[in-house]
């Protein structure tokens, strides 16, 4: 009988965030940080302890604390600006859009609460549609990471760089499944594979590598790709995964209307065209729940996965 992988140590990505941040702050003295509250974020108060004349509290209403960011990144500060993905995306767009983005303000958004995994904080702060609003906006740059290793490596990446950019974090403890590899513009392969290939974000990847896994037990092989940098998107490590394996599967927890996979998509028709499914949040609002079972109710179940899988390995003749 063959042995069975153990399953993946689960980590805090908004942990990992935190202790970056720290080590970050420590380095750079232009670097602040800005949190939505009257107390502002748990994983963001070792900062503030470490640092104060650096942490400030703002209203958490979004569009102040965008002024704010865009205001202090004027004084040659590095500026991380922390609150919840609908604030970022809703009320705050505007001043995103008008005050942040133009001028190339060195301002980090990051923002919780994006994907359906918030548990008993209930549906408001929730916002699905993100990822499109910001990867729309020209010269922002938009991460996902899917564990506490990219997500390490994300804090640092967009640290390094003098511009705009707009990281989602989820707020669950997620699977550890890469060793933090990260570079703007580049899809991390966390699975070799020539059958299919599935791209995936966030709290959707350890479900990509699980799915690949199970596969690959039957013979088929199946390419992983993190497509946590998604803009600048790796358009040639996309087209390359059609070329080599003539199919994709896109995994994401946003509306598919505006999310990755219509992304993929394009990419994929404008340059090698290939069958591409896109298994992602349906045209619904966000609903508060335990995690698991929201996600599988969107759809996003990993028997969902599997299911598109295997018709896109059968639609390729690869299986019967």
């Amino acid at each position: 009988m063959a042995d069975i992988a153990p399953a993946p140590r689960k980590e805090s990505l908004r942990d990992a965030y935190g202790e970056t941040l720290v080590s970050l702050g420590e380095a750079d003295a232009n670097l602040v940080v800005l949190d939505a509250g009257p107390a502002g974020f748990a994983y963001t108060r070792a900062f503030g302890a470490r640092f104060p004349d650096r942490a400030f509290v703002v209203d958490p209403t979004g569009p102040i604390m965008m002024a704010r960011a865009a205001e202090l990144s004027l004084s040659n500060r590095t500026v991380f600006a922390n609150t919840y993905a609908v604030l970022a995306a809703g009320p705050a767009y505007d001043p995103v859009r008008r005050s942040i983005c133009p001028v190339r303000a060195n301002v980090k958004i990051v923002a919780t609460h994006g994907p359906p995994d918030v548990d008993a904080d209930g549906g408001t702060p929730l916002m699905m549609e993100d990822l499109g609003l910001m990867r729309g906006l020209p010269g922002m740059t938009v991460i996902v990471p899917g564990d506490a290793p990219t997500t390490r490596s994300v804090v640092r990446a967009v640290a390094g760089f003098h511009g705009p950019a707009y990281v989602r974090l989820a707020r669950e403890d997620l699977p550890t499944v890469s060793d933090g590899t990260f570079a703007l513009g580049r899809a991390n392969e966390l699975r070799g594979g020539s059958d299919l290939t599935i791209i995936a974000i966030g709290t959707l990847l350890a479900r990509a590598v699980a799915v690949a896994d199970e596969l690959g037990r039957v013979g088929i092989s199946v390419r992983v790709l993190d497509l946590a940098s998604v803009k600048p998107v790796d358009i040639a490590g996309i087209v390359r995964a059609a070329r080599d394996t003539g199919a994709i599967l896109v995994l994401e927890e946003h509306t598919v209307e505006t999310g990755i996979g219509a992304l993929v998509a394009a990419t994929t028709s404008e340059n090698y065209p290939v069958p591409v499914r896109r298994v992602g949040v349906p045209d619904v609002f966000a609903e508060s729940g335990e995690t698991e079972a929201i996600l599988d109710r969107l759809g996003l179940s990993t028997s969902r996965i599997m299911d598109e899988a295997w018709e896109l390995l059968e639609l390729r003749g690869k299986v019967q």
